[in-house]
């Protein structure tokens, strides 16, 4: 499994998972409108060519939004979410955010599970969120993304992963610090 920048030819797969999983799934327009946007952030899941699930987030200031994160059904509880939401984390830090927030249906305890994996608390309740059938979405938030602790997090997580995580067409993780300057040197 490889995680990689969502691209328009990987669309009808994202697609058919957004109709699997969403009782209000997003149009083709929709995301192809978000994906071109530099203030966010699209990842797939693929499977040899196979889409097997999507993550999205957007930037405001220091603040990240997980905007939609999905797996096709078929392959639920093999880890693709959290390789989707390790990766997603690792690209808002990069892009330089503190805290991260998203919403979960309340009856959603798989998702629910994730985001307290990755240190998401509750932070309030958006009452009838969802559609079809009405539920209450649970706002969660993780604050400190950017400190050093943070990143232990992620680097444990992935270690935990049965197989090791694989990205394809990001920058590498952790980014490449700059050399300090010899000593008697100026900047």
């Amino acid at each position: 499994m490889v995680i990689a920048p969502m691209r328009r030819r990987h669309l009808r797969g994202v697609l058919a998972i957004e109709e699997r999983t969403s009782s209000t799934p997003w149009s083709l327009g929709l995301f192809l409108a978000e994906a071109k946007r530099s203030e966010r952030t699209y990842l797939v899941a693929r499977s040899g060519h196979r889409v097997v699930g999507f993550a999205g987030m957007l930037y405001v200031l220091s603040d990240g939004h997980v905007t939609t994160i999905a797996v096709d059904p078929d392959r639920q509880g093999a880890a693709v979410g959290t390789r989707l939401l390790v990766v997603l984390m690792r690209r808002a830090i990069e892009h330089g955010v503190e805290g991260v927030t998203l919403e979960v249906r309340q009856a959603n305890e798989p998702a629910l599970a994730l985001s307290r994996r990755f240190g998401f608390a509750p932070a309030g309740v958006r009452k009838g969120y969802y559609r079809d059938p009405v539920e209450d979405a649970l706002v969660r938030w993780v604050h400190d993304v950017h400190l050093p602790e943070y990143t232990q997090r992620l680097t444990a997580i992935e270690e935990g992963l049965p197989t090791p995580l694989l990205a394809e067409g990001l920058a590498p993780w952790p980014p490449a610090r700059p050399e300090p300057p010899e000593e008697g040197t100026y900047l």
